[in-house]
């Protein structure tokens, strides 16, 4: 049985990089592709499929809105994210919004192709190190970091800053306006009893949010 994968991801060479490495499966077929919330929703309209190979950084609403969006609607096609962010910061919030799978671009290929047909039969893929960091936490629990409290938006905020990247930079990549940024930046300082970009680059480095 051939299982049908859709890809998001708003850089064509990422998403065909994927693509080539599940066409050499015979018993995967990538059917369609997307860049943006908008491209997957007019596709997903005319096709179905079994497997959404996800992108958290999307132009726009992210890849974590996507997957709120499909939970809140029912869609019985099971999700698969893949981002370049580490899996300490975003693996748990994407299974909490109702991924199947969380894997890191710069992996191993052959890891893609494990995580579709596990996450295609219904079940959850998480890497070994995920593992490690979900049995730490479940035998000592640490205190919440104050990042934990941002939201999806605003934590994406904090690591484009803290990267180095200006508002004008952040909003039109995100696709939003450079004041509704500001807002998200504003409300980040706030949260975290920051001053300025300069203190919240720091507290990123610090608590590993960025590299």
């Amino acid at each position: 049985m051939t299982t049908r994968v859709i890809l998001c991801d708003d850089h064509a060479l990422i998403r065909r990089g994927i693509r080539d490495t599940l066409a050499e499966q015979p018993d995967l077929q990538v059917v369609g592709e997307a860049g943006d919330y908008g491209e997957l929703r007019a596709l997903m309209r005319k096709i179905t499929g079994d497997v959404l190979v996800l992108d958290i950084n999307l132009p726009g609403r992210s890849g974590l809105d996507v997957l709120h969006a499909l939970k809140e609607e029912g869609s019985p096609i099971r999700v698969l994210v893949v981002s370049m962010y580490p899996e300490d910061q975003y693996a748990l919030r994407a299974l909490r919004a109702g991924a199947f799978g969380y894997v890191n671009k710069g992996g191993d290929p052959a890891q893609i192709v494990a995580a579709v047909r596990t996450v295609a039969q219904g079940r959850k893929y998480i890497t070994a190190e995920m593992a490690q960091m979900l049995v730490e936490n479940l035998t000592a629990p640490s205190p919440e970091a104050a990042h934990d409290k941002l939201s999806d938006r605003e934590l994406q905020t904090l690591t484009m800053i803290a990267s180095g990247k200006r508002l004008s930079d952040i909003a039109e990549e995100l696709n939003l306006s450079p004041k509704t940024v500001s807002v998200y930046r504003a409300r980040v300082l706030e949260k975290l009893g920051l001053a300025n970009n300069s203190e919240l680059t720091v507290y990123a480095i610090r608590n590993g949010l960025v590299g």
